[in-house]
């Protein structure tokens, strides 16, 4: 992070505004944004990343203003846009953001010249994308199940707006269905597993510490690349995790284990302000970590599994030793018990059958 003479980071300056007040001002490539707290701290860098992320928006979004009006094109850049106030896009999670930017610019290379409705000449509007031409797109995603949801997801959320916003005549995605998907999602990993990774990256290594920050903390790959020495306090590590980022869910305070206190003790200090840093000496993005996972579990022999499974573990391990499903969530910060009391039900399930099993044993059958 690049650090400037007046000790604050790239494109920021001191600025005093019409008050007299003495802030922070972000100016680049046109984009304008004041940033609020101490400079350099965890929220303030929140805000300058945000800021970013709004001028490489505004760049992807060059020749927006040549679009034809009415068109997909249009609505996709009206929604995307940095500066409009009404779109909630910008409100969503950085992962959430990056997921379904990439989806809506996939869309709008290959229907945004299309026009979304027809006006007659009373001024009534009628949609020329229906439902019918929605779900067809969407069944041509049946072969991947995950990105068919994440699709149709993004869609819905745009028009959503669109719809509020009187952008368009009607929510062409109301009434579409998909496949469900038959999978339980990423791998949970298994002890076996667990004793792989242990076995083949030891205590010390950069790759220990990651495998120990995702077993011991149950955090996801997106928080897990933000934490470092200044979220612990006392023994507990304290973080707003970013996917439900102003939830009541959000803030997670999980007292250090100790096995994972000693590997961060035992590991030496790579990075400034987060535990896990790449060869270059920045934090990893969460895709990047992802993939750099992935590569230290093909080799450790696990190429089943990825840095999701070691979340999933850990709501195995904490539901497998009786704890209820608030008590995980507390750890994991799932937003919706639903999804934890997967983990308490199948651990229920091994509980019982190995009981069942010693009845049976016992009754001399």
């Amino acid at each position: 992070m690049l650090r400037t003479k007046s000790g604050l980071p790239k494109y920021c300056s001191w600025n005093v505004d019409r008050h007299g007040k003495r802030r922070v001002r972000f100016r680049k490539a046109g984009c304008t944004a004041y940033l609020t707290g101490t400079p350099w701290s965890e929220d303030f860098m929140r805000q300058y990343a945000t800021a970013l992320d709004g001028v490489k928006a505004q760049a992807g979004n060059i020749g927006a203003g040549r679009t034809v009006a009415g068109s997909v094109g249009a609505l996709v850049a009206a929604y995307l846009d940095p500066l409009a106030k009404s779109s909630p896009f910008k409100n969503g999670a950085a992962e959430t953001q990056r997921t379904r930017r990439n989806i809506l610019e996939n869309f709008r290379a290959a229907y945004g010249h299309l026009p979304l409705f027809r006006t007659d000449a009373s001024g009534r509007r009628t949609m020329l994308l229906t439902r019918e031409h929605v779900q067809r797109i969407v069944n041509e995603k049946s072969a991947t199940p995950f990105a068919q949801r994440n699709f149709l997801n993004t869609l819905r959320a745009m028009f959503k707006w669109a719809m509020a916003e009187g952008r368009t005549p009607d929510d062409p995605t109301l009434g579409v269905t998909r496949m469900k998907a038959k999978t339980t999602g990423y791998k949970t990993w298994s002890e076996d597993h667990i004793a792989r990774l242990e076995d083949k990256h030891p205590v010390g290594s950069k790759e220990r510490l990651a495998f120990a920050l995702i077993l011991y903390t149950g955090l996801r790959r997106s928080d897990v690349v933000r934490i470092g020495r200044q979220h612990v306090h006392n023994g507990v590590l304290s973080i707003e995790q970013g996917k439900t980022e102003g939830g009541e869910e959000a803030h997670l305070e999980i007292p250090l284990h100790p096995k994972l206190r000693e590997i961060i003790d035992a590991t030496p200090t790579v990075g400034v302000k987060t535990f896990l840093v790449t060869h270059f000496g920045k934090p990893y993005t969460a895709p990047g970590f992802g993939n750099w996972f992935r590569e230290l579990c093909n080799a450790a022999g696990c190429f089943d599994i990825s840095a999701h499974g070691g979340r999933k573990a850990t709501a195995r391990r904490l539901a497998e030793i009786g704890c209820s499903a608030n008590q995980i969530a507390a750890i994991t910060g799932h937003a919706s018990l639903s999804e934890v009391q997967r983990y308490t039900k199948a651990a229920d399930r091994k509980r019982m059958a190995k009981e069942a099993m010693q009845k049976l044993t016992e009754g001399g059958w």
